[in-house]
């Protein structure tokens, strides 16, 4: 389907890195590119197992200082790259589901059209609705949504999107699900739903793990679904997957304003033993191909920096 753009994306470059014990905190600043003013890039990585503060508090004393080891530096290095070379905007959020810790690099206040990664979102605010209902899917939708899942169909996705409402219906169930910066797509153009990387990390977390408003029986279901994406979409984050292991959903979309590539990916990756959750989303590529590299490239510096950290 052809979905309007809204703006032209920007490149965002980081500038520095700063270290606290017990986690790393880098703030990165934009290059000027223009006149005006620019959001700013930020990359964060906690351990959520840790007790130990993220910044700690300065004493009079003098105490030692965590110093990132040489494989840490190399990954953020890396990480710092791909999102340099992209030809737009771009985040990404990561989280491992084993230590708790987790990673957001990527334009504060930018919000990302969703294009058909939005789909994961809409199956599940209808399932969402089923169990307020408790009620189950009929079987027009449950074949609904493994056409829109696992082949992207858009007329599927138009479907189940009027069923649970439409931008109402989004909007009340991501509000449910803690989505706090994202907005349904107005007037039917569910593609147009606005997002950022913390929120898709936010909805991963629904999908794949306990602590989620989804039953396990839902969970189970929109996984089973993400598990047989046709083979000609199984690209993006499962780029960072060391052994093949991964469910992914992916959403990419020409813009007819200005002909640049939205390009997303959200998904469940399987990476040295460790289960990690990987939203990357942009906009401004100037191709798909281009896109696809970007989302990829970052997708492993991601988690490799995460690894370092």
């Amino acid at each position: 389907m052809t979905i309007r753009s809204v703006s032209r994306a920007r490149v965002l470059v980081p500038v520095c890195l700063l270290v606290a014990a017990g986690a790393v905190v880098a703030v990165l600043q934009e290059r000027s590119g223009g006149v005006g003013s620019s959001p700013r890039m930020s990359v964060v990585v906690s351990d959520t197992t840790s007790s130990v503060p993220a910044v700690a508090t300065a004493t009079p004393a003098v105490t030692p200082v965590a110093v990132p080891t040489a494989s840490a530096l190399g990954a953020d290095a890396a990480l710092r790259s791909a999102v340099d070379g992209a030809g737009g905007t771009v985040s990404v959020a990561i989280a491992d589901l084993g230590t708790g810790r987790s990673l957001t690099y990527g334009g504060s206040g930018h919000g990302f059209a969703t294009a058909s990664i939005v789909k994961v979102d809409i199956l599940s605010a209808l399932l969402l609705q089923a169990q307020d209902d408790g009620t189950r899917l009929t079987d027009s939708q449950r074949d609904l949504a493994a056409t829109m899942i696992e082949n992207s169909d858009n007329d599927a996705a138009t479907a189940l999107w009027d069923a649970i409402g439409g931008e109402t219906g989004l909007n009340s169930a991501n509000a449910r699900f803690g989505l706090t910066s994202t907005e349904a797509g107005e007037g039917g153009y569910w593609g147009l739903t606005s997002s950022t990387a913390d929120d898709q990390l936010r909805l991963l977390r629904q999908v794949f793990t306990g602590e989620s408003l989804l039953t396990p029986v839902s969970r189970a279901y929109v996984q089973e679904l993400l598990d047989q994406v046709e083979d000609d979409q199984r690209w993006g984050v499962g780029a960072a997957a060391s052994n093949g292991g991964f469910t992914v959903k992916n959403g990419w979309l020409p813009r007819d304003t200005d002909d640049l590539w939205v390009m997303n990916s959200i998904g469940r990756v399987e990476r040295d033993g460790h289960e990690l959750l990987i939203a990357v989303v942009s906009d401004g590529n100037p191709s798909e191909a281009e896109g696809t590299a970007l989302v990829e490239s970052v997708a492993r510096s991601a988690a490799e920096a995460l690894e370092g950290a």
